[in-house]
């Protein structure tokens, strides 16, 4: 097994085919092929053996893919680090992973100061020891792809340091193939599809849930460096696009333009992830476009998707069924199965599930129940077998020794027609231990007043759920693939106070 013979076989069978459009370039399947075969067949040459660490710390784009699948294709585990890393962020994973070859650009290793340390003696970077060039001319445009066990590793993905010291996650050749048909069958995609990407493919959802699954089905990618509004209109525009994928916040700006369902163009089909949707924005997209947010569950522990919200019955609100041969179950602290429509810890096991974490055995040790993985999210199954999410376990607020799920108190605050976005979080206090905080982004011109907020909160809700404090802001911390970062924000608080509503 390989992952990277379903590139050769999209090569295969549609060559001529766009593997992706960059700034209006457009590589098809068989140049991508040839390019990644180019660099496959140099790092054998330079010594890459199979098991080795290959990291590449590289914008999203052709290179990107070439080198990603070229590692993979000699028989290489590809260490995804994320392309706008600093300095002192980038030091301790390139430590951690201590990769035989690393791959950048020249103005990131100057970002470095010097190679000392680093363990990388192949550097792919404008003034390094290779261009990428250079590096494609030592290799061949033919190279047949390593065998390797289903169990082998072929990527390692780092989970965000919102929760203390990033960890390495390493997913098999057979974790990557499953999720990538996982989301290939769900999505019902097809070689006709061009696929808008501006997410990281570093991280699980740009990798995985589209990057990988559009290479499966010989898609084609609509590649940007970022999110911007006036690009994404021009690209759906033009007619291209049939598949967007974006994260919460993307859809929020999108509901404030003018004619959005005619500005859609051909898309058929929209999904969202990196944090639940607020049900209401969900309904809200359905109403003005015609077409439903589609969720789905999962985490870069199990190569994207766990359960799919699907075409056959949507409910809004959930995240769906189980997908494939993944089992989902909820439990209690002890690991006992509880019955469905109670909440607990969700715990998963599929050939989805990574292997554990790099260097980290004993961690890996205390994800597990036995062969169960534990997610760290409580949610609860109903009778259809659909999972809804309640929160993190880690996010939950103890108040007065009453718990409190900070989700439950966003849904309502998302119903708000003056809430652009929210998170809720407990802040230090002496006397209940924490106290529920609610941090509001309004919406451009809306005022808010928390006397009315909190009025309309505690009809919906236990007095002790309700915010003690409304605090605005113009923006939310959030991670490169759109995740709002509760600690960072917390801290942010903490340390410096802003004015409280």
């Amino acid at each position: 097994m390989n992952l990277s013979r379903n590139l050769e076989q999209s090569a295969r069978f549609f060559p001529e085919f766009p593997a992706l459009v960059e700034e209006g370039k457009t590589t098809t399947y068989a140049q991508l092929e040839a390019q990644s075969n180019r660099v496959a067949g140099a790092l054998v040459k330079l010594g890459l053996a199979p098991g080795d660490l290959a990291a590449l710390c590289l914008p999203n784009g052709r290179q990107w893919l070439a080198v990603y699948f070229g590692i993979i294709k000699a028989g290489g585990a590809a260490v995804t680090l994320a392309a706008g890393l600093p300095p002192g962020e980038l030091r301790p994973l390139l430590a951690d992973c201590a990769p035989k070859f690393f791959f950048t650009t020249g103005k990131k290793m100057a970002a470095l100061g010097s190679r000392e340390g680093l363990d990388a003696p192949f550097i792919v970077a404008p003034g390094g020891d290779f261009t990428y060039e250079e590096l494609l001319a030592q290799g061949a445009e033919e190279f047949s792809a390593v065998e390797r066990g289903r169990g082998d590793v072929a990527a390692v993905l780092y989970t965000g340091g919102t929760t203390g010291t990033p960890k390495g996650v390493m997913l098999t050749h057979e974790n990557l193939m499953v999720s990538s048909h996982h989301v290939a069958r769900q999505e019902r995609s097809n070689h006709e599809d061009r696929v808008l990407c501006f997410l990281p493919l570093h991280h699980v959802f740009g990798q995985v849930h589209v990057m990988l699954s559009t290479i499966l089905t010989a898609g084609c990618l609509e590649m940007m460096p970022a999110f911007d509004m006036d690009q994404v209109l021009a690209v759906f525009g033009r007619g291209e696009v049939t598949k967007f994928y974006a994260v919460p916040t993307v859809y929020m700006r999108l509901l404030s333009q003018d004619s959005l369902k005619q500005r859609l163009g051909k898309v058929r089909y929209c999904f969202s992830a990196a944090a639940s949707m607020a049900q209401e924005v969900v309904r809200e997209w359905k109403q003005v476009s015609g077409l439903n947010i589609h969720e789905a569950y999962g985490m870069t522990e199990s190569a994207s998707m766990v359960t799919y919200n699907h075409y056959y019955h949507h409910k809004v609100g959930s995240v769906g069924t189980p997908v494939g041969s993944v089992e989902v179950a909820i439990m209690d602290q002890e690991g006992n199965i509880l019955a469905q429509g109670q909440e607990g810890e969700i715990c998963i096991q599929g050939p989805n599930i990574m292997k554990g974490y790099l260097n980290r055995p004993e961690e890996t040790d205390r994800a597990f129940w036995g062969a169960w993985f534990r997610s760290g999210d409580v949610g609860y199954l109903d009778d259809d077998g659909y999972l809804y999410i309640v929160d993190r376990i880690k996010d939950m607020i103890i108040t007065g020794g009453e718990n409190v799920y900070p989700r439950e108190v966003e849904e309502l605050l998302y119903e708000r027609p003056e809430v652009a976005e929210c998170a809720v979080v407990g802040l230090p206090d002496r006397e209940y231990g924490e106290q529920v905080t609610a941090v509001i982004v309004p919406k451009e011109n809306a005022d808010l007043d928390p006397d009315e907020l909190k009025a309309y909160l505690k009809e919906r809700l236990l007095g002790f759920k309700v915010p003690k404090t409304f605090i605005t802001l113009p923006e939310l911390p959030k991670s490169a693939a759109g995740k709002i970062l509760k600690r960072v924000l917390k801290d942010s608080i903490i340390h410096e106070p802003p004015a409280a509503s």
